[in-house]
């Protein structure tokens, strides 16, 4: 058995394409779907259900895919802790985030980088909490970035970063802007722009305007944060944003933030990764930074903007 064998396999289950898996492992597909075949027969048991097309794992090849990721991320893991011991940290760094929580990476990712200057780093800035959890349990992630308040299932332990808080972006011609704070019942009467009702961001707000007693009727709805600002900018929208992308955007020019009150609300966010050991070199040195670099106070320090509240 070889581990490009169950590097084949690892990429035929994520992409659920022979000739994408292929191109994936910069592999000619005859040649992937042979080793597949070569490790079906040294297990003895079928791994692929064939037709015309990919038709998908069987059960057995869906054990032997979690069996593959894991000795696939010992193997790397081995490799990061040797090439540490030797010249210090080297490889790359996997960090998945949440789009609200994404603006708040650069703190981690910035010192991160200062320190080990070997490691290079991928941020996948648009997961979903689930999603994360999901990669981190399949090696896909070293860390993630998400939200805290439902808990952690077992199997995986978080260090807190900050608290999500709220504010809502809206015009300087409004006339809410010449106020120092705004309602959540207020901003609910406004036109809205907010995230979609997929993302944990927006389910997050429902429940705040719910204990507020009203409920928001957002006519544009987006998955991307900067398109918010983007529709304020336009003058017909407001919207309610993490104070998290004010520090990355400040308040741009003809626009104001207001703190929402009434309730006034926090959310956790913290870096999460798994319990697993020896686990991640990459992951234990994130995990350690995060501890203390200073992510919540850094976080009150808005670039000066024009509009500025």
């Amino acid at each position: 058995m070889l581990f490009r064998q169950l590097e084949y396999l690892v990429a035929l289950a994520r992409e659920r394409h022979f000739a994408r898996a292929a191109q994936a492992c910069y592999v000619s597909q005859p040649a992937l779907s042979e080793a597949i075949r070569k490790l079906e027969d040294e297990l003895d048991v079928p791994l692929v259900r064939r037709g015309r097309r990919y038709e998908g794992l069987t059960p057995e090849g869906e054990r032997i895919v979690v069996w593959a990721q894991r000795i696939l991320a010992d193997r790397d893991a081995l490799k990061n802790e040797v090439g540490a011991l030797r010249t210090g940290l080297s490889g790359r760094l996997r960090i998945g985030a949440i789009p609200t929580a994404s603006g708040a990476v650069s703190l981690l990712t910035g010192p991160f980088c200062a320190e080990h200057p070997l490691v290079t780093v991928e941020v996948m800035a648009d997961l979903q909490s689930d999603d994360i959890l999901r990669q981190l349990q399949n090696f896909e992630l070293d860390a993630g970035v998400t939200y805290l308040h439902q808990g952690l299932a077992d199997g995986f332990r978080a260090v807190p970063l900050y608290e999500e808080r709220y504010a809502l972006l809206t015009t300087t011609a409004d006339g809410l802007a010449r106020r120092t704070t705004a309602t959540w019942a207020e901003a609910s009467r406004l036109p809205l722009c907010l995230l979609t009702e997929a993302m944990q961001g927006r389910r997050v707000l429902d429940d705040v305007f719910a204990e507020a007693g009203v409920r928001p009727s957002p006519r544009v709805e987006t998955d991307s944060v900067a398109t918010l600002f983007a529709h304020v900018r336009t003058g017909r929208w407001a919207s309610v944003v993490p104070h998290t992308w004010l520090h990355v955007f400040g308040v741009p020019h003809g626009m104001r933030a207001l703190p929402l009150t009434e309730p006034t609300r926090t959310v956790p966010v913290g870096l999460v990764v798994t319990t697993r050991e020896p686990g991640s070199v990459m992951a234990r040195a994130l995990t350690d930074l995060a501890r203390h670099a200073g992510v919540a106070a850094a976080l009150e320090q808005l670039p000066g903007r024009q509009g500025a509240p």
